[in-house]
C-alpha cells in the first residue's frame, strides 16, 4: 500500500487551524453558536461550518477529492471512482460543544481503497493530538503548542506512541454519553456474565475510539447509528496503534466509501 505520510502534516494543521476557529466561537461570551436544525434533526452550529471551511481550503492543495459532513452531497457513481479521497467531520461531537463539556473533535482521515491509512483527531478544548500513519504508527501529543507550528519532527519527538501501557483491572468498556442503545447496555451486560470485573466509562465523540487505541478502555461497543465520518479518523488510529473496528461479528472490519454512508453497528477492539 502507498505511503501517505507525507500527507501527514498537512492534516494535522489543518485540524489545528480548524480547532482554533471553534474555539473562537466556543468561547464567545455571548455564547450565539448559531444553532440549525438538519434534515435528520442533529444540529448544526457556526463552529461546524467555520471549521469546515478551515478544511477543505487547507486540503485543496493535495491530489484528493474530499467528502465532508458539512459539504454538498456527493453522488455515489461519483464518488465510486474515487481510489484515494479525505474523509472529514469538521465537529465531531456538536452536541458535546452546545453542552460546552469540551468532549468534542475535529476528525481527518485519508481513505484509500476502503481502507483508513491516515488518520488526525484534535481534541481543541485540551489542546491534545492523536494522529496516525500506517507507515509511523500511531502518536498522542498532549499540550501542543498550537502558536509556534511546531514541525512534524518536534510533533514526533514530543509525543507519545500508542498504545500507551496502561494498567487497569477487568475489562473497561467506554461507551457513549450522548447515544447508548439498549442493545449496548445488554452487550456490556453480557461481559459482565463472563466473570471478569467489568468498568464502563462514558465519553463523547471520537474520543472513545481514541480511549481503546491508547489503552485506557479494553473495547467500545457501538450499537446505535453513525456516519463514516464520524468513525474513519479515529479507524486510521486504531489500526496504526494495533487495534480495528469490526462489525458486530468482531472479525470483519469496516470499510469506506459505501453507497449508504451509514455504518454498520460495530465494536472497537
Amino acid at each position: 500500500m502507498t505511503d501517505y505520510s507525507n500527507f501527514l502534516y498537512i492534516a494535522i494543521r489543518a485540524a489545528i487551524d480548524a480547532g482554533k476557529s471553534i474555539m473562537d466561537i466556543y468561547e464567545d461570551p455571548t455564547m450565539d453558536f448559531g444553532i440549525e436544525l438538519k434534515a435528520d434533526n442533529s444540529p448544526l452550529t457556526k463552529a461546524d461550518k467555520a471549521s469546515h471551511c478551515f478544511i477543505t481550503r487547507a486540503l485543496s492543495v493535495t491530489p484528493f477529492p474530499i467528502l465532508s459532513e458539512e459539504g454538498k452531497e456527493i453522488p455515489f457513481e461519483e464518488r465510486s471512482k474515487w481510489k484515494t479521497f479525505w474523509l472529514i467531520d469538521p465537529l465531531d461531537g456538536t452536541k458535546e460543544f452546545i453542552k460546552r463539556n469540551g468532549e468534542f473533535t475535529v476528525n481527518i482521515a485519508l481513505i484509500d481503497e476502503g481502507v483508513p491509512v491516515l488518520g488526525v483527531i484534535y481534541v481543541p478544548v485540551r489542546e491534545e493530538l492523536y494522529f496516525a500513519a500506517d507507515s509511523i504508527g500511531a502518536y498522542k501529543h498532549s499540550g501542543i503548542d498550537i502558536d509556534n507550528q511546531p514541525s512534524m519532527e518536534e510533533m514526533k519527538r514530543n509525543a507519545v506512541k500508542l498504545p500507551i501501557s496502561l494498567a487497569h483491572q477487568g475489562l473497561v468498556v467506554v461507551a457513549s454519553r450522548s447515544h447508548q442503545s439498549e442493545a449496548t447496555t445488554e452487550y456490556i451486560n453480557n461481559l459482565r456474565k463472563q466473570g471478569r470485573p467489568v468498568t464502563q466509562i462514558s465519553s463523547g465523540s471520537s474520543l472513545k475510539i481514541c480511549l481503546v487505541a491508547e489503552g485506557s478502555a479494553d473495547v467500545y461497543p457501538r450499537f446505535a447509528p453513525t456516519m463514516e465520518w464520524d468513525t474513519a479518523a479515529g479507524h486510521a488510529i486504531a489500526r496504526a496503534a494495533g487495534c480495528d473496528i469490526y462489525h458486530i461479528d468482531e472479525k470483519t472490519p469496516l470499510r469506506y466509501n459505501k453507497k449508504d454512508l451509514h455504518n454498520p453497528w460495530f465494536v472497537v477492539k
